[in-house]
């Protein structure tokens, strides 16, 4: 069975720094596109970058310049560097990825369970 599993989530000061990690874990033969959501408080889950499995990358208005998304394909792994956090930037994170379980299989979309980030002014 196929899991992400969610990391490093917290409480950080605006300004602050936090790095976030995603796992792939159980029987699969690919991963293609790996991407970081978030859900504000009273607001839709909404996208905050995305990353193809040749490492193109790309962001919500929002966190550009401030966020790094990145993996690790060997670890079946993504990452989300937040910097410059902002109180704004509150919201349980969730990673996702199109995962393909067997070869000449479609690739279906997965989802972890989520990491709480809080920012405090």
């Amino acid at each position: 069975q196929v899991q992400l599993v969610e990391s490093g989530g917290g409480l950080v000061q605006a300004g602050g720094s936090l790095r976030l990690s995603c796992a792939a874990s159980g029987s699969f033969n690919s991963i293609n596109i790996m991407a970081w959501y978030r859900q504000r408080p009273g607001k839709q889950r909404e996208s905050v970058a995305t990353v193809s499995r040749g490492g193109s990358s790309f962001y919500a208005d929002s966190v550009e310049g401030r966020f790094t998304i990145s993996r690790d394909n060997a670890k079946n792994t993504v990452y989300l560097e937040m910097n410059d956090l902002k109180p704004e930037d509150t919201a349980v994170y969730y990673c996702n990825a199109a995962i393909q379980p067997e070869s000449n299989s479609d690739y279906n979309n997965y989802w972890g369970r989520g990491t709480q980030v809080t920012v405090s002014s």
